[in-house]
């Protein structure tokens, strides 16, 4: 799976790097 995140703030920073950690995810793009 590949995931989008936008924005620039620490909330985004953090969920991105959550997904960053699962298997599941293939791709995240910030």
């Amino acid at each position: 799976m590949k995931i989008l995140v936008v924005g620039s703030g620490g909330r985004e920073h953090a969920l991105a790097w959550k997904l960053a950690q699962s298997e599941r995810i293939q791709l995240v793009y910030v």
